[in-house]
């Protein structure tokens, strides 16, 4: 399964879930699929959207849907420590892994070698799932009837669609995600 069609899967899903999404394609390739005020589109600081929706999890009580890529995540194992102890019920991360850092030229990661869903059952992560690449239809369903913190592994091609840039500036972003997180 392409990325943008797992993000696009999982999105239609998802109502009114706080969202942060991975910088770089993830980020625009979500903005085209399904725009809201509720999804924080990062723009940089690489590795740290499971750091972000963790400290948004046990800010209020709401669910937040982190979406991060294999590159990021294996940027900050330490995140992973932190979530499966800190355990927001809230929490559920989704871990797009194409084995490759895909926003900076897809140079490989040590994805195809380590197995992410048993790295975060070795930390603590209680309840995780797996969407194999060869998956045709993404179930979100149960994960979101999940108690978190909730780690899912999507293993999805290399590439990246060919999706415009997000037209609004770092401040609108983060200003009308504020918004939203103020009407909680």
């Amino acid at each position: 399964m392409e990325k943008i069609k797992a993000l696009e899967q999982i999105a239609s899903q998802l109502e009114d879930e706080l969202v942060i999404c991975n910088i770089g394609f993830p980020s625009r390739e979500l903005y085209y699929v399904k725009d809201s005020p509720t999804h924080f589109y990062m723009l940089g600081s690489m590795g740290m959207a499971s750091s972000i929706g963790l400290g948004l999890a046990m800010a209020q009580d709401k669910k937040v849907v982190v979406f991060d890529g294999d590159g990021s995540i294996l940027m900050n194992l330490g995140s992973l420590v932190t979530i499966a102890n800190q355990k927001p019920k809230n929490l559920i991360l989704v871990v797009l892994d194409n084995e490759c850092y895909g926003s900076t030229g897809s140079q490989c990661t040590y994805a195809s070698t380590t197995d992410l869903k048993k790295v975060a059952e070795s930390v603590g992560f209680q309840n995780t799932f797996l969407f194999p690449e060869s998956e045709k239809n993404i179930d979100f369903t149960p994960v979101l009837e999940t108690e978190g913190p909730v780690f899912v592994h999507v293993k999805v091609k290399a590439g990246n669609a060919d999706v415009p840039i997000i037209p609004l500036e770092p401040e609108e972003i983060k200003e009308r995600f504020m918004g939203e997180v103020q009407q909680i």
